[in-house]
This record gives C-alpha cells, sequence and structure tokens, in this order.
C-alpha cells in the first residue's frame, strides 16, 4: 500500500472511531468521555484518546498506537483503558472494539456472573455473557479478566464497570453493545416484578437460534 493510500484509510477509519463515540454518548450508553473506541487498521490500532469529549474530536486529533502500544500517530494520550483494547486484538479476530459504560449492563454486572439467556440474541454473543471479576480500571488485571470473560464469545460484562464488545467492524462490535445493554435491560425489567422469574432459553434453544443466525443472518429485536 502507498503512503497516500495508508494515509487516506487511516484518514477514513479515524472518522469511522470518531463517528462511533459520538453515538455511544449520543445514545446514552456512556457519559461525558467514559468508554472508549478503536479500530486496527493493519498493524495499527487506532483509538479515542483519553479525556476528550468526542464533539471536540477532528482529523487532526487522530490517535493510534502498534499493537505493543507505542504511540505512533497523534499527541493526545490513548485511553487509559488502551491495555484492554490491545488484549483483545492480541487474542482475538477482532478488528474493532467497543467499551461503555451503558446502565443496564454495568447493573446486571454487579448481580450475576453471567447474563441470563433471556433472547435469543444471545446466540448471536456466543452465548450467556458472562461477567470479568473486577479489577482497576486501565490494568493488565483488568485486561486478562475480560480476556477469560470472553472466551468463545464477543462481548463480556466487566463488574462494576461496563461492557466490552468486538467485531470485524465497527458497525457490529457497535451493534453487539447495543444487543447486550437490551437484553440486560430485558432481563432486569422481567426480574423486577414481585413472585416472577424470567424464563429462560436452554441450551437446545439457543444452539438453534445460533444455527438459524448462522443462516439467515441477525434479524431486528422482537
Amino acid at each position: 500500500m502507498s503512503d497516500h493510500a495508508e494515509k487516506d484509510t487511516i484518514e477514513r477509519a479515524w472518522q469511522d472511531v470518531v463517528a462511533t463515540a459520538r453515538r455511544t454518548a449520543a445514545e446514552g450508553l456512556v457519559v461525558g468521555t467514559s468508554g472508549n473506541v478503536s479500530v486496527r487498521v493493519g498493524d495499527l490500532v487506532l483509538v479515542t484518546p483519553s479525556g476528550v469529549p468526542y464533539d471536540r474530536l477532528g482529523p487532526d486529533d487522530t490517535c493510534a498506537v502498534d499493537l505493543d502500544g507505542h504511540q505512533v500517530v497523534g499527541t493526545l494520550a490513548p485511553t487509559s483503558e488502551l491495555p484492554l483494547h490491545l488484549e483483545v486484538y492480541r487474542n482475538t479476530p477482532a478488528e474493532a472494539v467497543v467499551h461503555t459504560h451503558a446502565v443496564h449492563a454495568t447493573a446486571v454486572s454487579t448481580l450475576v456472573p453471567e447474563l441470563p439467556p433471556v433472547h435469543y440474541m444471545t446466540a448471536a454473543l456466543g452465548g450467556p455473557v458472562r461477567v470479568a471479576p473486577y479489577a482497576m480500571y486501565g490494568t493488565p488485571e483488568l485486561a486478562r479478566n475480560m480476556i477469560t470473560a470472553l472466551r468463545d464469545r464477543t462481548a463480556c460484562l466487566l463488574q462494576n464497570h461496563g461492557t466490552v464488545a468486538y467485531g470485524t467492524t465497527l458497525a457490529q462490535a457497535y451493534d453487539r453493545t447495543a444487543q447486550l445493554e437490551w437484553m440486560c435491560q430485558v432481563w432486569l425489567t422481567a426480574s423486577s416484578l414481585p413472585s416472577h422469574s424470567p424464563r429462560l432459553l436452554s441450551a437446545a434453544e439457543l444452539s438453534a437460534a445460533a444455527t438459524q443466525l448462522h443462516t439467515y443472518g441477525q434479524p431486528h429485536r422482537h
């Protein structure tokens, strides 16, 4: 790839990162500058910087690191959650990662070790979504806990913290994040009714849903 083509690719990817970050704020998945977004471009990871409101990010604010975490583009400091993003890229086929502090998902992370399978979209994330044990944000310990929770999954909850989801594109990573938050809201709502327990999907039902999703793709939520 020529230097010009590589520059264009990075510029377009950065536009997608900023647009996705702004969407997490606009749709209530983060508050202020919490949460972060990244995308992989070859051996580079473009990631939102630390402490800068997303609506203030522009083309000149591109922030990129190599897979060892060394900054190679930009002057703004990468997010403090950079270890989390890099751990995903090193251990999964991810091309994009979205991390949020979504309200319902964070609430669920304080209650159970995994999100019970209340909806067939559980299958789209690889199965019941696990909760990674709590560790201080920005630490290697949190990144290790997260990777364990992500085994055979494309999303997980971070205890007393939020969500992580990855995909082959930012659009897919974002959609998985939104699906997870929605399922958490469904479970919390159903669980709040006195003397009632939500019906959960069986392993066989999830397997059938996974086959259907693989064959026909992801439907709209019903």
